[in-house]
C-alpha cells in the first residue's frame, strides 16, 4: 500500500513539473506566469482570462444574467434587478430560473440568489420562465412574468406570484392570462410590463400576435388593484419585427416605450424607443409609423446602445432613472481562440445572456433620450494611474497627424475608467480606440468614430492590423452627429471583457472584447490630424 501512495505521489509531481515547465515556456505571453519580469515596461500582447466575478458589470458565480427586469423597492430603499439566470447545462424544458441582484447605485451590487424558481416538473406551465416585471402595492410585492412550456396548450401565458418581504414568494397557481382568450396567440404572449398610465390605472402590455396570424402588436390590459385584469385593446408594433421586453414609463413632459427587436439582422437587433407627448400619444407613435425621436442619424431608428446591450429595462428612485440590460458572452472565449473577439455568435448573432450593465437614462430639452455613465463609477473607479507612453507613429506632444497614426500606452488594470478629449482639426478626421494591441499584435480591436458624411458619424467595432478584418458586422455600430465644435468628450470604462465607451452625453457603445485587462491600448488617428488633451486614467 506504502509503494502505491508513493508511486501516485511521484507520477503526481512530474505533471506538475511538467505542467511548470510547460507555463514557464510560455512566459512571453503570461504575464502572470513570470512575476520577476518587468511587466510594466513591456508591450508585447498576450491572452488574459476574466475573473469568475466582476466587480461592476454583475456576473453571478455560476451562469450569466439573462433579460434584466429591474424595480425600485421604495420599502428597502434600493434597487432590485430580477434577471433570468442561464446555465451552460439547461435542461430541455425546465430553465430560466428568476434570480436578482441589490443595488443603491448601479455600479455595486448584492446578489439576492435565486428568488423565484421555475416550475416542479416538465407539464407544469412555467417549467421555465421567462422575462417579466415586479411592482409592489399595499405591502405587496408582484412579480408578474411569462410561463413558458411547449408541453402545454398554450406554450406561453402570463403568471403571478407575491411576497410580503421579497424573500418568501408564492406562485398564484389559479390565475393567468391566456392570450387566445382575448384573441391573441397562445405560443407568443409574454413580457408583461406593468406602468400607471394617464388614467391612474395599472396598466400592463404584453408582447403577442393575433391568434390567426398578422403583424405583432402590444395586448394591453388595466386594473385598478394588480389583481384583476381587464382586456382594452392592443396597438401595434413596428410594421412585422417582434418587439420584446417592452418598458413603458413618463419621465418629465414625455411618455416612452423602451423596446429590443429580436429580429436578426446587424443593424436592428437592439434596445430602442419611441417617445410621445402622452400615453395616447405614445401608441400612435406606433401605430402611425413608426414615429421615430429626432435623436440623431434616422437610420438609428431611436437606438441607445450598440448590439452588445440587449432586453435594456429601466426604473427609477424619482430623482435618476437607470436602464439595465446584458452584454453578451462570445463563443469560445473560454478556451481563448484568437478570433474570439470577431465571431459573435452563431450566425454572427449575439449569443443569448452575459454580463449586467447599467447606464442612466439622459433626457434633453426636446424630450430625446441618450444613455451615459451612472454616477456612481467614477467614484468607484478612484485610484489613479500612470499613463505612459510605450510606442507611437505621427505623434509629437498630444497631436496625432497623418494615415496610421497612432499612441500606445502602457497595460491597463482589470478594471479602468480612461477618461480624454479628442478635438479634431475639420469636419471629416476620422479617429479611434484600440485595445488588446501590443507592438508584436497583428490583431487588435478598435472602436472607430468614422465620417459617414460632413455631419454624421458611426461609431463602429473593427478588428485592425495586418490581418484584421476590419468591420465587424456582427457588432455593427452606432450613429450620431458630428458635434458642432469637433470635439469629443470620451470616457471608458472596463471591467474584465467588458467595456462602455460614452461620448458627450450623446453616445453610448457596449462592447465586449477579450483580454482588455493587463494588455496596452492606443488611441489612433487616420489621415488629418487630432489632439489629445486631459488623459486621465483610474483603477478600481
Amino acid at each position: 500500500m506504502k509503494t502505491k501512495i508513493l508511486n501516485t505521489l511521484s507520477l503526481s509531481l512530474l505533471c506538475c513539473s511538467i505542467i511548470a515547465t510547460t507555463l514557464t515556456s510560455c512566459k512571453d505571453k503570461d504575464i502572470e506566469g513570470d512575476p520577476a519580469r518587468d511587466w510594466a515596461g513591456t508591450t508585447e500582447a498576450f491572452v488574459p482570462t476574466d475573473e469568475k466575478g466582476f466587480g461592476t458589470y454583475y456576473m453571478p458565480s455560476i451562469g450569466r444574467v439573462g433579460d434584466p427586469m429591474p424595480f425600485y423597492d421604495q420599502k428597502a430603499g434600493d434597487f432590485k434587478v430580477l434577471y433570468l439566470q442561464e446555465f451552460d447545462n439547461n435542461m430541455s424544458h425546465r430553465f430560466h430560473p428568476i434570480w436578482g441582484v441589490s443595488t443603491k447605485d448601479g455600479a455595486s451590487y448584492q446578489s439576492l440568489g435565486e428568488v423565484l424558481p421555475y416550475g416542479s416538473n416538465d407539464y407544469t406551465q412555467d417549467a421555465a420562465l421567462g422575462t417579466g416585471c415586479a411592482y409592489e402595492k399595499d405591502g405587496t410585492y408582484y412579480i408578474y412574468y411569462t410561463g413558458h412550456n411547449g408541453n402545454c396548450q398554450n406554450r406561453e401565458v402570463v403568471m403571478r406570484a407575491t411576497s410580503t418581504d421579497f424573500k418568501t414568494w408564492t406562485k398564484d397557481e389559479l390565475w393567468t392570462l391566456n392570450g387566445p382568450d382575448f384573441g391573441y396567440s397562445g405560443n407568443d404572449f409574454r413580457d408583461p410590463q406593468i406602468f400607471v398610465a394617464d388614467d391612474g390605472l395599472y396598466h400592463m402590455v404584453i408582447a403577442t400576435y393575433p391568434i390567426g396570424g398578422g403583424d405583432p402588436c402590444f395586448a394591453e390590459f388595466k386594473s385598478g388593484d394588480l389583481k384583476s385584469w381587464e382586456h382594452v385593446g392592443h396597438f401595434k408594433m413596428i410594421w412585422d419585427r417582434m418587439l420584446e421586453c417592452p418598458d413603458i414609463f413618463k419621465m418629465g413632459d414625455y411618455w416612452y416605450l423602451v423596446y429590443s427587436e429580436s429580429v436578426k439582422t446587424s443593424w436592428s437587433r437592439k434596445t430602442k424607443y419611441l417617445m410621445g407627448t402622452s400615453y395616447e400619444d405614445l401608441k400612435r407613435a406606433f401605430n402611425e409609423g413608426p414615429r421615430w425621436p429626432a435623436d440623431g442619424p434616422l437610420w438609428r431608428e431611436g437606438a441607445l446602445d450598440s448590439r452588445a446591450f440587449y432586453a435594456g429595462k429601466t426604473a427609477s428612485n424619482g430623482t435618476d432613472r437607470y436602464i439595465w440590460g446584458w452584454t453578451p458572452f462570445r463563443s469560445g472565449a473560454d478556451i481563448h481562440e484568437k478570433n474570439v473577439n470577431v465571431g459573435a455568435g452563431d450566425g454572427n448573432e449575439p449569443n443569448w445572456s452575459g454580463a449586467l450593465v447599467c447606464h442612466k437614462v439622459i433626457q434633453h430639452a426636446d424630450g430625446t433620450l441618450s444613455l451615459g455613465a451612472v454616477p456612481a463609477m467614477a467614484a468607484k473607479y478612484s485610484k489613479p494611474q500612470e499613463a505612459k507612453v510605450m510606442a507611437s507613429n505621427g505623434y509629437d506632444n498630444g497631436k496625432l497627424s497623418g494615415d496610421d497614426a497612432y499612441v500606445l500606452y502602457n497595460r491597463l488594470g482589470t478594471c479602468n475608467h480612461i477618461s480624454f478629449k479628442v478635438t479634431t482639426s475639420n469636419n471629416w478626421d476620422k479617429f479611434g480606440v484600440s485595445f488588446v494591441r501590443g507592438t508584436d499584435s497583428k490583431k487588435y480591436y478598435t472602436m472607430v468614430v468614422n465620417p459617414e458624411n460632413e455631419n454624421d458619424r458611426k461609431l463602429n467595432f473593427e478588428q485592425e492590423g495586418e490581418e484584421g478584418k476590419g468591420f465587424i458586422e456582427g457588432a455593427d455600430g452606432y450613429g450620431f452627429y458630428r458635434p458642432a465644435d469637433n470635439v469629443y468628450n470620451i470616457d471608458i470604462y472596463t471591467d474584465n471583457s467588458v467595456l462602455v465607451m460614452y461620448i458627450n452625453d450623446i453616445v453610448c457603445y457596449t462592447q465586449r472584447i477579450y483580454g482588455i485587462q493587463k494588455n496596452c491600448w492606443s488611441i489612433n488617428n487616420y489621415g488629418g490630424n487630432i489632439t489629445i488633451s486631459d488623459l486621465k486614467i483610474s483603477q478600481q
